[in-house]
C-alpha cells in the first residue's frame, strides 16, 4: 500500500508504461511461475504498443519478488520446461492443505502448555518438531482465541506490489459487517481479507449478530495452518488461479451457488500496487463462477465491495461498468499511515467501490457522514453539494472548490495556472508538458503514489535524487518559458 501524498495530480494524461493484454493470451494457455499462469505484457508509448509482448508474473510487479521473463514469441526448449516446472514445485507450499488439516487436529488436542508456534518458521509446532526449533522465537500456550485469530499470529507480507496484508482495523470490520448484514446477506466471499474473514466467524461464535457465513480466499498459503478446505482456498485474484486445482475451485463455485446464488455478496482487498485490469478481469470470473441456471444470460454482477483508493476511481469505473465509489474511509491496524489515532493521518485515501445501490448503504453518522438528499447517497461532512457541478465532489474528504475556469471542483490546495490553462499546485513546475508518473511511465498518477516506489532506505535516497534533477529541470524550463512571454 503506497504512502499517499493527497495533494498529488492524478488524473490520465499521456499513456506511457505497460499495458495487460487479457485477451491475447496464446490458444495453449500462458506459461506459468510459482504464482499461477503469468499475464502477457507489451510496453506502450501515447497508448500504442512500442515493443515486443512478453510473459510475467501475474502478482509480483518487481522481478526481485518473482523472476519469471519470456518473451511471446520465445520458443522454449523442453528440457528449460522441465526445470521451469520443477523450480515451480519447489515453491510450492511443503504441505497440502489435508497435511495441514491433520496437524491442526493434533494441535488443538495438545494441552495449552505444549500448544507452541514458531514465529520464525510461521507454523504450528506439533511436541515432535520442538527441537527442530530450539534456537528460534517460539511462543507457546497459544489459546483459542488466538487460533480464532491467526493475522494476529502471523507476520503480515508487506510487500505492496503482491501480497500487501494490511489488515483491516477493528472499526471497519465493524462496519462491514453491520452493513452486509443490515443489506440482508447472508454469506460473503473474502478475496484477500483475513481480517474480516476473522470478525465474522468470531461474531457468529459469540451469536451476537445474524449468522453469516465465510469463505476466505488468499495468495498467503499460512492460512491453511488454521482452516479447513471449506473455510479457506489459496488463491491468486490476480489470474483467477486456485493453487489445488479443481476441488477448491468447486468448493468456492459450491459456496458461490449456495441457495440459488442468493444472499451472497463479494469482499474483496487487493494490493494497492497491483494492476487494476486483471482484477477486474478475476472478478468477472469470479461473477461466472457464481450465475446459476435461473440467473444465467443475466446481466446481474455478483454484489461487490471492492476496497482500493480513491485515486483509482476512473480506471475502476472503466473497467467494471456500474460501479461508484462511497465516500466512506477505510482503516487499517498495522499500517502507520491509514489508521485512526494520533499516529493516523486524518483522512484515508481507502474507499469502497461497489457495483450496489450507493443509496441503500448507510454511512455512520457518528463518524461525520451525513444523506445527500440531491446525490441520494451518504457522504462524509466536508463534502459539499456544489452547484455547478450538481454534485457531491470532494473525492478525499475535504471541501473542494469549484474553478469555473476548469469548469469542475477541484482540491482546496490548487489554484488555477494560466500558463497550463488547468488548475494544480501553486508551486507546480509551470509550463512542463510532462504528465504522470517519471518511475513507471503511468499517467494516472505520480511518483508519490507510484505502486512501484521501492521502501528501502537506498531506494528513496535514488527517487529523491532523481526526483530533485526532474524538478530543477522543470523549474528551469519554467523561467525560461516565462522570460520569454
Amino acid at each position: 500500500m503506497p504512502v499517499v501524498n493527497m495533494e498529488e495530480d492524478t488524473e490520465s494524461r499521456v499513456s506511457e508504461g505497460f499495458q495487460v493484454l487479457l485477451n491475447d493470451q496464446s490458444p495453449d494457455g500462458s506459461p506459468h511461475c510459482p504464482h499461477g499462469p503469468t499475464l502477457l505484457f507489451v510496453k506502450t508509448a501515447k497508448g500504442k504498443e512500442d515493443g515486443r509482448r512478453f510473459y510475467a508474473c501475474s502478482a509480483c510487479r518487481d522481478r526481485k519478488d518473482c523472476q519469471f521473463f519470456q518473451w511471446a514469441d520465445e520458443k522454449v526448449s523442453e528440457a528449460k520446461r522441465e526445470a521451469r516446472e520443477e523450480y515451480n514445485r519447489s515453491c510450492q507450499p511443503p504441505m497440502s492443505h489435508d497435511q495441514y488439516m491433520i496437524r491442526f487436529q493434533e494441535f488443538i488436542e495438545l494441552p495449552l502448555a505444549k500448544k507452541k508456534f514458531c514465529q520464525d518458521c510461521q507454523q504450528l509446532l506439533l511436541q515432535n518438531e520442538w527441537e527442530q526449533h530450539s534456537g528460534h522465537h517460539v511462543i507457546g500456550d497459544i489459546s483459542v482465541s488466538q487460533l480464532r485469530r491467526p493475522s494476529q499470529l502471523l507476520h503480515p507480507l508487506v510487500n505492496k506490489k503482491s501480497n500487501a496484508q494490511y489488515l483491516f482495523a477493528d472499526r471497519s470490520c465493524s462496519f462491514l459487517l453491520d452493513t452486509i448484514i443490515g443489506l440482508g446477506y447472508r454469506r460473503v466471499l473474502c478475496v484477500g481479507t483475513p481480517r474480516l474473514h476473522e470478525w465474522i466467524r468470531h461474531q457468529a461464535c459469540e451469536g451476537s449478530k445474524p449468522k453469516v457465513k465465510s469463505l476466505l480466499l488468499d495468495i498467503d498459503f499460512r492460512y491453511s495452518q488454521f482452516y479447513s478446505k471449506h473455510e479457506f482456498c489459496h488463491y491468486n485474484m490476480f489470474n483467477h488461479h486456485f493453487f489445488g486445482g479443481e476441488a477448491p475451485k468447486a468448493v468456492c463455485q459450491s459456496f458461490l451457488q449456495e441457495d440459488d446464488g442468493d444472499g451472497i455478496i463479494m469482499v474483496t482487498d487487493p494490493p494497492f500496487g497491483g494492476l487494476v485490469e486483471p482484477l477486474s478481469f478475476s472478478f468477472k470470473k469470479m461473477s461466472e463462477m457464481w450465475r446459476t441456471p435461473s440467473n444465467t444470460g443475466s446481466s446481474i454482477e455478483l454484489p461487490t465491495f471492492w476496497i482500493f483508493p480513491y485515486f483509482f476511481e476512473s480506471r475502476i469505473l472503466q473497467s467494471s461498468a456500474g460501479f461508484s465509489m462511497l465516500d466512506y474511509q477505510v482503516d487499517y491496524d498495522n499500517h502507520t499511515v491509514y489508521k485512526h489515532g494520533k499516529t493516523g493521518r486524518k483522512q484515508s485515501p481507502v474507499r469502497i467501490f461497489t457495483n450496489l445501490s450507493p443509496e441503500k448503504i448507510g454511512l455512520p453518522a457518528s463518524e461525520g457522514y451525513r444523506f445527500c438528499s440531491r446525490c441520494r447517497r451518504y457522504v462524509s461532512s466536508e463534502n459539499k453539494h456544489c452547484e455547478s457541478c450538481n454534485s457531491c465532489t470532494s473525492k478525499d474528504g475535504r471541501e473542494w472548490k469549484h474553478c469555473s475556469l476548469c469548469n469542475k471542483c477541484v482540491k482546496p490546495s490548487w489554484t488555477h495556472c494560466s500558463s497550463c490553462d488547468r488548475c494544480s499546485l501553486q508551486d507546480h513546475p509551470c509550463g512542463s508538458d510532462m504528465g504522470g508518473c517519471f518511475l513507471c511511465g503511468g499517467s494516472d498518477h505520480k511518483w508519490r503514489v507510484c505502486p512501484n516506489r521501492h521502501t528501502s532506505g537506498g531506494s528513496n535516497k535514488k527517487e529523491k535524487k532523481k526526483r530533485n534533477q526532474n524538478s530543477k529541470l522543470n523549474v528551469k524550463k519554467s523561467v525560461r518559458s516565462k522570460r520569454k512571454k
